[in-house]
């Protein structure tokens, strides 16, 4: 709302002895136009800005102008200063709420408070994305979220996991961002389900009220879901050896793969590794994937699939003159 933003505005100018317009507005996420439009409102209204020309002017308050914000611990601050990332306030249509809303808490504060609060912006930060960052849209995350905001019912059409497509009414109950993707937790038949938002391919939302548990909690549900999507798993166990130079890096890319036991490094500097995939063609690609750096030891039959398909790698990957014809 504009209101919002022109109390934000006379709130940074509290803040800093100085500011362009430009300055102002890429910390709320506006155009400069606009900006210089909210300042003329904001003069228009008797507030105390006014405008210095040059190479070093800017927009400033008149000396003496100062709120103050009171009955904030110093960890209460700090973790409000830590914002959530901007592509899940994006998703949530409070991004600019956000910005707004951290200018009015930093401005408010006693000088030493306020300083602190934006060193600590300037050395932590939250990325959500993690390293698998995915792009993936959720067209219908908008209805579900007016469905959460207003406790409502909603019939949807969703796409599982097989690739089957089923319908259900569902009672939306919360929202979750896990990295850069959104789930839905929600109610059917009595039972918690959680519906991954892209997934959903039309949502309507119904007059049906939203029976809201009374001692539901969103934390705790959220956890019990992944506690029981990591249960019903595949489970494939694997021994395997392992150059021990990779070990980080096994376990940052092998998705969904728990390390069971890690022996010491041999002196040839490689690991041994009880591992559990999803399965075994998963734990051949993880494997094969690290070609001579390492060695499946069990289940045998893994062994001979690795062999396998390293062979046809191998015969697939030979120069052209050595490769034996198709067909």
């Amino acid at each position: 709302m504009r209101a919002d933003r022109l109390l934000a505005i006379l709130l940074l100018l509290q803040s800093h002895r100085r500011l362009t317009a430009g300055e102002v507005a890429e910390r709320l996420g506006v155009s400069p136009r606009t900006v210089q439009r909210d300042m003329l409102a904001l003069s228009v209204a008797g507030a105390p800005v006014y405008a210095e020309r040059g190479a070093k002017g800017g927009w400033s308050l008149l000396e003496g102008y100062h709120t103050d914000l009171s009955g904030l611990s110093p960890s209460e601050i700090t973790s409000l200063a830590l914002q959530a990332p901007a592509r899940l306030l994006d998703d949530l249509g409070l991004r600019q709420a956000s910005a707004t809303g951290l200018v009015k808490l930093l401005s408010g504060l006693p000088d030493a408070q306020r300083r602190g609060a934006e060193e600590l912006r300037q050395r932590v930060y939250v990325d959500a994305a993690g390293w698998r960052a995915t792009d993936e849209t959720a067209p219908m995350f908008a209805v579900m979220q007016e469905a959460v905001w207003r406790d409502r019912q909603a019939h949807i059409r969703y796409q599982r996991s097989d690739g089957e497509e089923v319908e259900r009414v569902v009672e939306p109950l919360g929202l979750v961002a896990k990295g850069r993707t959104w789930y839905v937790v929600a109610r059917v038949d009595g039972e918690s389900r959680t519906y991954r938002a892209s997934r959903i391919r039309a949502a309507a939302l119904l007059d049906q009220p939203v029976t809201r548990p009374a001692d539901f909690d969103l934390a705790a549900s959220w956890e019990a879901s992944q506690a029981k999507f990591a249960a019903s798993l595949p489970r494939y166990p694997v021994v395997a050896r392992l150059r021990a130079d990779l070990l980080g890096w096994a376990q940052a890319m092998w998705r969904y793969t728990r390390f069971d036991n890690i022996s010491a490094p041999d002196d040839a500097g490689w690991l041994t590794l009880e591992v559990t995939f999803e399965s075994e063609r998963e734990a051949c690609f993880a494997l094969l994937g690290l070609g001579g750096a390492a060695e499946a030891i069990s289940p045998t039959e893994l062994r001979a699939l690795i062999s396998e398909r390293a062979a046809a790698a191998a015969e697939r990957h030979a120069p052209a003159l050595e490769r034996s014809p198709v067909g």
